[in-house]
């Protein structure tokens, strides 16, 4: 075969191979290339989102309906009732097109809390001071540490030719 066929034969294989696939990349030719486009947003429909808050709370009402009414106020007795309660509520908010939290799904939360956790609140802590000398060693130990480390630093500075 002639050498100059050969290389022209190359040449113009590389050519088309180079014409398609630049083609392929480009948007001449119209296709739609749906990774370019911007995702279609959802609009947050409320009245839609807060009935299926209340599906969301039918079902964590009767999860803690099972739940006896002293255990309540500790977290530990109804943990897994309330991450599948929180999990509905965000996953259908996000479903449905609308930020989670939001302010009609706080309210519908705070209004879970007010049922069912009403009586847990906790009595008012009165904080004391404490007894005289543990206040006084508490004051005097980082302010002797302090003067301590101070004196170091000094002493160490003016034998710097010492330890040099």
């Amino acid at each position: 075969m002639d050498p100059n066929l050969h290389t022209l034969f190359k040449l113009s294989l590389i050519f088309a191979v180079n014409t398609l696939m630049t083609r392929g990349l480009s948007d001449t030719d119209g296709t739609d290339l749906s990774f370019t486009q911007r995702p279609r947003l959802l609009q947050c429909n409320q009245t839609v989102l807060l009935l299926e808050m209340e599906r969301c709370g039918e079902r964590f009402s009767i999860d803690m309906n099972r739940v006896q009414p002293d255990d309540r106020c500790n977290l530990t007795h109804f943990i897994r009732e309330y991450h599948v309660f929180s999990f509905c509520t965000e996953m259908n908010a996000e479903r449905i097109g609308c930020f989670w939290p939001n302010p009609v799904v706080e309210r519908f939360i705070i209004s879970i809390h007010k049922h069912f956790f009403s009586n847990c609140s906790l009595e008012h802590v009165v904080f004391i001071d404490p007894p005289d000398d543990t206040l006084t060693l508490l004051i005097l130990i980082p302010v002797f540490l302090t003067l301590a480390m101070v004196a170091l630093v000094v002493w160490c500075s003016k034998r710097s030719d010492i330890l040099a």
